[in-house]
């Protein structure tokens, strides 16, 4: 699974947009609610993950979430 941001990188390298109305247009309608979307699971793998295990950091928990196969 890619972070909002790694697809954002992505799309703008693989397409060209005509004007940066195009690629703020982009970010505005589909990268912010992606954004959430993975935050918030992020959150509840976080909430899970610290439950299970207290010794990990949360960077720990972010490398382990980004890494794994959604």
């Amino acid at each position: 699974m890619k972070t909002p941001m790694q697809e954002l990188i992505d799309k703008i390298n693989n397409e060209e947009f005509d004007h940066l109305d195009d690629c703020k247009m982009f970010i505005q309608e589909y990268m912010l609610e992606k954004e959430r979307e993975v935050m918030c699971e992020f959150a509840w793998e976080y909430e899970r993950e610290c439950r299970i295990n207290l010794n990990r950091s949360i960077e720990d928990c972010w490398d382990k979430f980004n890494t794994e196969e959604k």
